[in-house]
């Protein structure tokens, strides 16, 4: 059998598995209308995160045991966006996010609710939590955290004024790319991007050079890419998503100076989860001015082996403020002896799967 025989034998076979599979994603959107029926009449929640999560790992065990050639992140990408695509023909939903569009934000807010989905991008972390609030937008998603500069107070604050939950997190890889319509770099006069972009890419930019070029900060990567478009002379530093929007040739990927950039964000809304066996809680608390007040707060974790994860201190509207994470659920009853304790102090902000990894 020669090669091209063969290689029609194949596609004929891909072809009957794709068949296959559109009937089956088919009749699985099927029964998701009705599960969406069903929530519709009891006022349960679309986006089931600790659900999702316990569905992949399922997924993950099975491919495991069957020595499939699709493993755990490979699992997650293809079903996350089934996922996002059921959510969406269960009840279409606006999702508000800090703008604007090809941020990394926005990257984010995609990774958990798909293509399909309708997007508001919103120029302020405060606008997004005013637009979830008011019922413009069903989900948001906002910056947390930075492992290089560390956590975003302003959504720190806006949870102080806020009776919105967190109901998931999300982990991004910050890759920065050098795109251009230019040939060679030395073609290169100026450089748009944001400046913390500037300053995470410094080596990169060195090294070839470029730190010579007029560097132009912008209020986005997206926006610097869609300035460099426009001028043969000029590039951006942007995200993968950013150059692809505009169209603009990428010359360099990964020009960060370390690999291990991360941002966290966080995804809110109106509502609360049930517990998922590993899960994570937020709080913000309010001590007492006395001496050893946050000692004998911390204690209290402690003696209930409760595994502190984040300790961040804040000053909210003049009064210092604590941002804390653990390992546990609300509805866990160590946890709730705890709150009971502190009904004052404590703001509960949500609980929530727990990523893999942290920052």
């Amino acid at each position: 059998m020669n090669e091209e025989v063969e290689l029609k034998k194949l596609r004929d076979t891909l072809d009957v598995i794709d068949d296959q599979l559109l009937v089956l994603l088919n009749k699985r959107m099927e029964t998701v209308h009705k599960v969406g029926s069903v929530k519709a009449q009891s006022g349960g929640a679309i986006y089931r995160p600790e659900r999702e999560k316990a569905i992949i790992e399922r997924l993950h065990n099975q491919s495991i045991k069957a020595k499939g050639n699709l493993n755990r992140a490979a699992i997650e990408a293809l079903f996350l966006e089934v996922f996002a695509i059921s959510r969406n023909l269960e009840l279409p939903e606006n999702i508000a996010y800090l703008g604007p569009e090809g941020s990394f934000t926005h990257q984010a807010a995609e990774s958990r609710f798909g293509a399909m989905s309708a997007y508001l991008p919103i120029g302020s972390i405060k606008g997004v939590f005013r637009e979830v609030a008011n019922g413009k937008a069903k989900f948001g998603v906002v910056p947390i955290e930075n492992s290089s500069n560390g956590i975003v107070n302003d959504t720190v604050s806006c949870f102080a004024d806020s009776n919105l939950r967190i109901i998931a997190e999300v982990m991004v890889d910050i890759h920065h790319t050098l795109a251009s319509r230019a040939d060679h770099i030395k073609d290169i006069r100026k450089i748009y991007s944001k400046d913390i972009a500037f300053d995470q890419c410094h080596k990169f930019l060195e090294d070839l050079g470029l730190n010579e070029c007029e560097l132009i900060p912008v209020d986005s990567t997206a926006k610097a890419a869609k300035l460099a478009i426009e001028d043969e002379h000029s590039a951006a530093i942007c995200s993968h998503v950013g150059a692809k929007m505009y169209n603009l040739p990428i010359l360099f990927e990964n020009i960060e100076d370390t690999g291990d950039n991360r941002t966290r964000f966080l995804i809110i809304s109106n509502f609360e989860n049930g517990q998922s066996g590993d899960d994570k809680t937020s709080i913000l608390v309010q001590l007492s001015n006395q001496s050893g007040a946050l000692v004998r707060f911390l204690n209290d974790f402690d003696t209930a082996n409760i595994n502190l994860t984040k300790i961040k201190s804040h000053i909210v509207e003049g009064v210092s403020t604590f941002f804390i994470e653990f390992n546990a659920h609300k509805d866990e009853e160590k946890v709730k002896t705890i709150f009971k304790k502190y009904p004052k102090e404590i703001k509960f902000l949500g609980s929530y799967v727990r990523e893999a990894d942290d920052i």
